[in-house]
């Protein structure tokens, strides 16, 4: 069996931390009601690919190695800050609620515009 760093495990534990207090926060801020758009779900996987896309590039490509800094920020806060299953909920939500449209926008937009944060993010790192 694999030691276990536990270094790494803590910086793991403390960003997750971080980051599922600041999706807390927004969820809070931003409740979802049925047949509505889940705007703070939403936010919060596109807000976290575009972190991702800035950390894992400015990690990979302009710093120095560390053994803790991409578990604190990509693993941990990233991790703790986005949520796939929650979105997988909401959708089922959604289509349980006969909300196709709705729910096969959120789906596409989702992808598009997280994907499109982790592109804008690792192209603006690699041009500074």
């Amino acid at each position: 069996m694999a030691r276990v760093d536990r270094r790494e495990l803590a910086a793991v534990f403390a960003g997750g931390f971080l980051g599922a207090i600041a999706r807390a926060e927004v969820a809070e801020a931003l409740p979802v009601h049925r047949g509505q758009w889940p705007w703070a779900t939403f936010l919060v996987n596109v807000a976290g690919a575009l972190l991702l896309g800035y950390f894992t590039t400015r990690l990979t490509e302009r710093l120095p190695p560390s053994a803790y800094r991409r578990p604190f920020l990509g693993t941990g806060i990233c991790g703790g800050l986005t949520t796939f299953s929650t979105l997988q909920l909401e959708l089922l939500h959604l289509l349980d609620d006969g909300d196709v449209l709705l729910a096969g926008s959120y789906a596409v937009a989702s992808v598009v515009a997280g994907f499109a944060a982790v592109a804008l993010a690792t192209n603006l790192v690699r041009q500074s």
